[in-house]
């Protein structure tokens, strides 16, 4: 059965499974899905330049709250791989490569209340499907990396984009080609 007919309709919702850092600081995950333009074919030797580079945006949830990549809570029965796909399916509705982290941040919430210590990944796009479990709720977008500089609500989500940039725009081939199958085996358990 092809996993596009696999994915579950509803996105996993609750706290009682979050992970929490020795801070207590709650742990998210996400990633920031990419493919290559039509005029970059998938093997073309690396470095590529960064206008041939599209990046996944979502919509918040909240109305007029801008876009962001898909992230959201690394839950105790996941690895944290596993949890950025899974995110990653549930708010924008793409499969993919996941690849090597990006980084780690730390932010506090606008009433600066509440730690978060986030984790994000890129993800390679292979396939975009029809029907998610936050369809109903959230609009997907591909856009430049220049635009998404600009729109992109959080400033760590930012830095993150840069991140996945330089390494795509400066790094050869293979250290692009040892992920895919990381994320081969992640698919399995989905």
């Amino acid at each position: 059965m092809e996993l596009k007919n696999m994915v579950a309709l509803v996105s996993r919702t609750g706290r009682q499974m979050q992970r929490y850092n020795f801070h207590g600081d709650r742990q998210v995950v996400g990633c920031i899905p990419y493919r290559y333009k039509d005029t970059c074919e998938t093997t073309t030797s690396f470095p590529v330049d960064e206008e041939e580079i599209e990046v996944l945006v979502i919509t918040s949830q909240r109305k007029g709250k801008g876009v962001l990549f898909p992230k959201g809570g690394w839950e105790n029965d996941e690895s944290i791989e596993d949890a950025a796909l899974r995110e990653t399916v549930e708010e924008a509705g793409v499969v993919g490569d996941v690849q090597h982290k990006l980084g780690k941040w730390n932010f506090k919430n606008k009433s600066n209340d509440t730690g978060y210590e986030s984790h994000m990944f890129p993800l390679l796009v292979k396939e975009q499907l029809d029907f998610w479990p936050e369809k109903d709720v959230r609009q997907r977008l591909w856009i430049s990396v220049g635009e998404a500089r600009k729109v992109c609500q959080y400033w760590w989500m930012k830095e993150a984009l840069e991140l996945l940039v330089n390494r795509l725009t400066t790094q050869p081939n293979e250290a692009n080609e040892d992920n895919v199958s990381l994320s081969q085996s992640m698919k399995s358990n989905l």
